[in-house]
């Protein structure tokens, strides 16, 4: 095998094209949501909140998400793009084990949840999330 300088040059333009111009597509327009989730008046913690596509207006490759704080507070992110979440509707669940621990099972799944939320082009802040 010998090697081909001309062949490591062709890769590395693909690479750096990759890099510079982005292999997923545009970045879509994010919006700013915070809030809190308690139950029974009393923060919830350790877990995790998500939003899934509910109508076909909303951003569906991936789930935007958020770690709950020890206050319950949250600032849901859209990997890999940053802070907030493209406009639309949404399904809300939390991580299938902090549905369990808060005996609420169907919080843990988007076919089943009951929770929704639409998120306007302006955003959501200190929106309440009361169990």
């Amino acid at each position: 095998m010998t090697f081909k300088p001309y062949s490591c040059i062709a890769f590395s333009i693909v690479i750096l094209s990759c890099l510079v111009l982005g292999c997923g597509g545009p970045k879509p327009t994010l919006v700013p949501v915070t809030g809190k989730v308690t139950k029974d008046g009393q923060p919830v913690t350790a877990g995790s909140i998500y939003l899934h596509a509910a109508s076909a207006g909303a951003y569906e490759k991936d789930s935007p998400s958020s770690l709950l704080q020890v206050d319950g507070s949250f600032a849901i992110k859209t990997f890999p793009f940053g802070d907030g979440v493209p406009p639309g509707d949404y399904k809300v669940t939390f991580s299938p084990e902090l549905a369990s621990r808060l005996k609420l099972p169907k919080h843990g799944k988007a076919s089943e949840t009951p929770l929704t939320v639409t998120v306007p082009p302006e955003g959501l802040s200190n929106w309440l999330i009361e169990l």
